[in-house]
């Protein structure tokens, strides 16, 4: 029986560069070509200490103007509610004035208090709009950008007109200087305590990211010598956990799939020594002479078998190396599996019938499977159990399950049982669990039960092995699609 493979080639395509290449590219091209390394890599430290010191000071920045336009909001209040303040003593005092004596007191008394409005300037105008009194314009008002002035008006019934005009200037440019102060100063604790942020996070960054330091120079010390090399943490960090427990799972399963490839590659040689020794011996005997044309048919004949037997070899390692690679069955249209195994029967009917055995089929389950395959995996099991079934016994392929559930298929017979030692390696390749029992042996080269368990995979299922009380039974499960 074969099986059929498919085989997928993947072809990569490389396109040149257009007239019309966008900006983007070029950037990109640029970006390239500005990396020196063939994989351009960065700075865990750098990055994660900038990014904290950025997100410091962007968070500072904002609690610094929200501050700054409180204080600011703060004072501008502060300062319309002083100048306020000044302009209704200015009126209470000018009309107390102007009750007492008319406009002379009342100029007589702005004349006084003039130099104690300091950084201030007062115009005062008559009812009529004729000017009654005009501080003098101090340099440092004239110059500043930050005059507030206010005009009110203040009821004089002595007075002709019964009222006067006024106008009252503040300068404010020691406020505004120290809210620049106070701005700078911001900035400058907003930078600060950026710097501080990335100097604390680059050392914090490289204290916490020693132990990967430790797990590669644990891994310096793997070699193909030491792959029983396990990584282990004296402090283990909970984000490091899952990546140390499975490069130790890895390495687990390349050891043992190290382990198994020398066993396989020493099992390939002692299989391949033994029929390519025959066919050298045979062939030197009878190159030693003359030998009549018979003799030589009968060692051509033999040596035909060898060949024949190291084809079978090969094209059952080639199948599995296929297998291995992630081949998946072709699933055809649901067939009836008991039907399948009826067919297996009756190829393996003199083989039966010469070990004295006889078999019958118990359940059935229909299933979309590539059925060549199956056929092949159901006729080693068949032939399995025919060499090693009791004479006189009865051999059982039984089927159970169906969609969708996984379908298991298995061949028990009653004989000679198996070590429970040896059950877990049943399906390894040139694997025998009993040497006397294959010693002369020359047609089975230990591939069948791997096949079956390739062919189980393949079909999205796995084997199994179960031998008790003189009973084996040995078979695989198929999933339902």
């Amino acid at each position: 029986m074969t099986a059929a493979t498919t085989h997928a080639t993947t072809h990569a395509t490389t396109h040149a560069p257009t007239p019309g290449a966008t900006t983007a590219g070029t950037s990109a091209g640029r970006a390239a070509a500005a990396c020196a390394t063939p994989v351009c890599t960065h700075s865990i430290v750098r990055r994660l200490s900038g990014k904290l010191a950025l997100f410091t000071m962007a968070v500072l920045a904002l609690l610094s103007v929200s501050s700054w336009s409180a204080v600011k909001m703060m004072i501008l209040e502060r300062n319309t509610e002083d100048t306020v303040a000044r302009c209704e003593l200015i009126s209470t005092i000018v009309a107390l004035e102007a009750r007492a004596g008319g406009e002379a007191a009342v100029v007589q008394r702005l004349r006084s208090d003039a130099s104690m409005r300091g950084g201030t300037r007062l115009q005062v105008w008559r009812a009529d709009g004729s000017p009654l009194w005009e501080d003098p314009m101090p340099d440092a008002l004239a110059r500043s950008e930050h005059v507030q002035a206010r005009e009110f008006r203040i009821a004089t019934p002595e007075l002709a007109g019964g009222e006067l005009r006024a106008r009252y200037a503040v300068d404010f440019t020691r406020d505004a200087r120290m809210g620049t102060r106070w701005a700078w100063t911001l900035i400058l604790v907003t930078l600060a305590a950026g710097a501080a942020v990335a100097a604390g996070a680059a050392w914090h960054v490289r204290r916490q990211l020693r132990p990967l330091a430790d797990l590669a120079e644990q891994t310096r010390g793997i070699s193909p010598q030491r792959l029983d090399q396990r990584l282990a943490l004296a402090d283990p960090a909970e984000e490091l956990r899952p990546f140390v427990d499975q490069f130790n799972a890895l390495m687990q399963r390349l050891e043992r799939s190290y382990a198994q490839l020398e066993g396989f590659n020493a099992d390939v040689a002692h299989e391949l020594r033994t029929p390519l020794a025959n066919l050298i011996g045979q062939t030197e005997v009878v190159l030693a002479r003359d030998r009549p044309v018979e003799e030589l048919r009968e060692t051509l004949v033999s040596n035909l078998e060898e060949l024949q037997r190291l084809a079978a070899m090969v094209n059952d390692m080639l199948f599995l190396s296929q297998a291995d690679r992630g081949a998946i069955a072709r699933r055809g249209r649901a067939v009836a599996l008991a039907e399948l195994a009826a067919q297996v029967v009756d190829f393996h009917e003199a083989p039966l019938e010469e070990a004295g055995v006889t078999l019958r089929i118990e359940g059935d389950a229909s299933l979309p499977v590539d059925e060549a395959l199956v056929k092949r995996a159901l006729s080693n099991l068949v032939g399995n159990a025919t060499r090693f079934a009791e004479r006189g016994s009865a051999i059982v392929v039984h089927i159970e399950g169906g969609p969708p559930e996984a379908v298991r298929v298995s061949v028990s017979n009653r004989g000679d049982g198996i070590a429970p030692e040896a059950l877990p390696r049943l399906f390894d390749r040139f694997f025998r669990g009993d040497e006397s029992r294959y010693c002369c042996d020359t047609q089975h080269h230990g591939l069948g039960l791997a096949i079956v368990a390739a062919i189980a995979r393949m079909h999205g299922g796995e084997p199994f092995a179960e031998s008790a009380d003189g009973r084996t039974q040995i078979g695989f499960t198929l999933a339902a699609g």
